[in-house]
């Protein structure tokens, strides 16, 4: 049952990636990487690292994907957008898509290491709890600087981004 549902979440983690990389518009791309995160965080759970899925689902779904739209919609894409399908110019990339393909699925067909194995012990909430202790008491100072520095670069990139009126 757990096999089913990894292959699920994976398959679905993959389909939206090349959805990623494959769509016209750069919205429709970053909710594609929206879902692929999400399929990920699913697959987190299925490895019994919830502080992993909910950190993928706050940082990267949360944050991250918000900040992509920002920039998204603050700068015209458009004109680049179209540029980057020109005919003729997709062939390298594609080659090089068959390749990772090809050796990922060799990799994947020779190595041992996906046979059946026995589940682990559940583990309990206390490496959560630490974690979050030491985050919070320890590195609370660089957690704060990280904080502030990346909001310096938002209304960095946003006055930037800015369009001058007059």
């Amino acid at each position: 049952m757990g096999q089913g549902f990894f292959l699920l979440f994976a398959a679905g983690a993959v389909v939206t990636a090349l959805t990623v990389v494959l769509a016209r518009n750069p919205v429709h791309s970053a909710l594609a990487l929206m879902a692929c995160f999400l399929q990920i965080s699913a697959i987190f759970v299925l490895l019994e690292a919830p502080l992993l899925a909910v950190v993928q689902i706050f940082v990267y779904v949360g944050a991250i994907m918000v900040l992509f739209l920002f920039v998204i919609m603050m700068i015209d894409v458009r004109e680049a957008a179209l540029q980057r399908f020109v005919p003729g110019r997709n062939l390298p990339a594609l080659t090089m898509l068959v390749l990772l393909g090809i050796e990922m699925l060799a990799l994947l067909l020779w190595s041992g290491r996906f046979s059946a194995v026995a589940p682990t012990a559940q583990r309990g909430g206390d490496q959560v709890r630490q974690l979050g202790t030491t985050l919070f008491t320890d590195y609370l100072l660089p957690f704060e600087v990280a904080s502030v520095i990346l909001l310096a670069a938002l209304v960095g990139a946003i006055v930037l981004a800015r369009k001058e009126t007059g």
